[in-house]
């Protein structure tokens, strides 16, 4: 495996992250389907990643995405503001009036706690996002010596949206490592939106090329059989115990099938409840395995926890660490954005680095 080596050149932007960012409605500690009230956060897998790079570690982030030009978007848009990241990159299109051709995206989504699992319920059919093609963003001006960034990371989430998604994923690459750009992909495997356009199949012949175009390459054990077809061996149905063994053999073996990764990254989850998680993550680095073991820690609301390990590992490459710390430090980060409630990270880098010396959690005044 060739080391991830970034360009040193001057560039507008430390990350661009391509994605959907939906507007997250949270009930709090109640039920979606009986709640008379609910919070409002943005949220999607890739762009949690730019926000968690952009707000705790202070790097310059921008999202491209698409959104449908209404009050829905434009407090979407608020939101992404309030998070730093820059919106310049954002298309608008016209909104029809009640949402028959083009809308934006809208996530439901339950904390859980204790024996009540975190629930999901995504509305974000025919979002404007999802209907982008090739040429509608200008990746020559976004990657290219007029801007330029050190990094470029999206996801299978934002591959699995349509037809279009993928391809336009894939210009984005191509443009991205004509100009160096480091690339990262977190699998992030959803069954509702694989389910009805061909299911695993279909995942996996879409995400196969993919990630053949990557660097950095994210997931965890249902991402890689799901999206790659590479199995975990030796676990049970509900991952009680994790065999590190099995995890790294996975990882190499997922390394040996795409010769163009330089890292292949996984977080270790094993949920005893939702209000309580062991939480660790192994990555092969340079035919080398770095682990950091699970230890336990209490979740409010677990949404966006790996996204947050993604920005926390990018994060040690852009800041020019080590892989180890690298890694300690995604783990870290992970495990403070599942204290919080929303997708997104409402930590600081000083928070980060105490847990990663093994801070404890007494009151600081």
């Amino acid at each position: 495996m060739e080391p991830i080596v970034l360009k040193t050149n001057a560039c507008r932007w430390d990350s661009v992250s391509l994605g959907e960012v939906m507007l997250r409605l949270d009930p709090g500690e109640g039920r979606v389907h009986t709640t008379r009230q609910f919070t409002v956060w943005e949220g999607g897998g890739e762009y949690n990643v730019a926000r968690g790079l952009r707000r705790c570690f202070g790097l310059k982030t921008a999202v491209v995405t698409t959104f449908a030009d209404n009050p829905v978007g434009r407090l979407v848009e608020d939101l992404i503001l309030q998070g730093g990241v820059d919106t310049s990159l954002i298309r608008w299109v016209k909104y029809d009036g009640v949402g028959r051709t083009v809308r934006n995206g809208l996530n439901f989504t339950e904390r859980g706690y204790g024996v009540r699992a975190a629930v999901g319920c995504s509305d974000r059919g025919h979002t404007a996002i999802s209907q982008v093609k090739r040429g509608d963003f200008d990746w020559e001006a976004i990657f290219g010596p007029q801007n330029g960034s050190r990094w470029f990371h999206t996801g299978g989430i934002f591959a699995a949206l349509s037809e279009t998604t993928p391809d336009v994923a894939a210009e984005a690459m191509d443009t991205a490592r004509k100009y160096g750009t480091i690339i990262s992909f977190d699998l992030n495997y959803r069954e509702s939106l694989w389910k009805a356009i061909g299911g695993k199949a279909k995942a996996q012949q879409v995400n196969r090329d993919l990630v053949r175009k990557v660097d950095l390459l994210l997931g965890n054990e249902e991402d890689f059989s799901a999206m790659l077809g590479v199995q975990l061996e030796g676990v049970t149905e509900d991952f009680d115990e994790l065999p590190i063994a099995s995890y790294e053999k996975m990882l190499r073996n997922v390394a040996a099938a795409y010769p163009n990764l330089k890292m292949v990254a996984t977080t270790l989850r094993t949920a005893h409840t939702a209000s309580r998680n062991a939480w660790g993550a192994m990555a092969l680095y340079q035919d080398e395995i770095v682990h950091v073991p699970q230890r336990e820690v209490d979740i409010l609301d677990r949404v966006g926890g790996g996204d947050s390990f993604a920005s926390g590992l990018i994060y040690g490459f852009l800041a020019g660490k080590t892989v180890e710390w690298a890694v300690q430090c995604g783990v870290a980060h992970g495990a403070l954005a599942m204290t919080t409630p929303g997708d997104t990270s409402m930590t600081t880098l000083a928070e980060v680095e105490r847990v990663m010396k093994g801070g404890s959690a007494r009151i600081a005044r």
